[in-house]
């Protein structure tokens, strides 16, 4: 039998945890590590061995995990853990980057003879629990490979160009799922404005053109008023910005992608932990004496 990597996981937050529970009920060996040591502490009870120091952690692993906030972070981690990385390591960022940092993160890594794939998800908690993520990877066809098994623990992957594409694709991703949720927001409430029953009307399009997994999920959340966070508004407009960086770099505009952002800015102050299909409220802000049902809602 071929012998499984292993594998260490940087970051288990939101995402990381269910996301290391698939690895090791795949039979991976993980050890974990987090900033936040308690974080990583519940993954031992599941299988997991947990590293306080970040040298100690990267030392032991064939393939390294990372599923962090920020480039920013990425970068912190990736810098101070170099030096203990053996040669011959595959990183994969999971974390959401920009382009610009996911192809610095691979030139400092192949320096030390180490390998590099940026690849970001999509499927939010719901996804990394089911195993169900949708996985944009990019870097070289070979390390791919390697990563192939690791991937299918977790969802379903594809390489979809050079380090820093697969930042690129979360970032189209990102793109379609912010400007969706702003929109379906605007056809519940519209619906509920003008008279019609906003649960009706999400039912009677479904199946239609208008159908999305947004309508189908957020849509729900929206009319349950459910904002307890997969996704975070305070992740949505770092992805929101990442995205117009990227579009500067390229020298394309995107006008609608510039309003949503502008609309998720509005929500920094009043509910940045809230899910994204928050969009709700900031619509409603707009809208004084508008209200999507009556239910309470349920915030972090």
């Amino acid at each position: 039998m071929q012998t499984l990597p292993r594998l260490v996981f940087l970051g288990t937050g939101l995402m990381g945890d269910p996301m290391a529970r698939r690895l090791l009920g795949a039979g991976f060996g993980v050890t974990v590590w987090n900033r936040t040591p308690a974080k990583a502490a519940a993954l031992v009870e599941a299988g997991a061995w947990q590293e306080f120091l970040l040298s100690d952690a990267v030392a032991q692993g064939d393939i390294v995990i990372s599923m962090l906030d920020s480039g920013a972070v990425v970068g912190q981690v990736l810098t101070a853990a170099l030096d203990a990385l053996p040669a011959g390591s595959l990183w994969i960022d999971m974390s959401s980057t920009r382009q610009d940092e996911a192809q610095a993160f691979h030139a400092l890594l192949a320096g030390r003879a180490c390998r590099f794939l940026d690849a970001p998800v999509s499927g939010g908690v719901g996804g990394a629990q089911a195993g169900t993520l949708a996985i944009m990877a990019g870097g070289s066809e070979a390390d791919f490979e390697r990563a192939a098994p690791v991937f299918a623990a977790m969802g379903r992957a594809t390489l979809v160009g050079p380090a820093g594409s697969g930042q690129v694709a979360k970032l189209c991703n990102q793109l379609i799922v912010g400007a969706t949720l702003n929109i379906v927001a605007e056809a519940l409430l519209l619906a509920q404005a003008a008279g019609a029953d906003p649960a009706a009307v999400r039912t009677a399009i479904r199946g239609g053109f208008a159908e999305s997994r947004i309508l189908e999920v957020h849509g729900e959340r929206m009319l349950e008023r459910d904002f307890i966070p997969g996704g975070q508004v305070k992740t949505q407009i770092k992805d929101m910005h990442n995205i117009l960086s990227a579009a500067a770099s390229a020298g394309v505009s995107l006008p609608l992608t510039s309003l949503v952002t502008e609309r998720y800015d509005a929500l920094a102050e009043v509910c940045p932990h809230a899910d994204h299909s928050a969009a709700l409220l900031g619509l409603e802000r707009l809208n004084p004496g508008q209200r999507l049902g009556t239910l309470p809602d349920r915030l972090p």
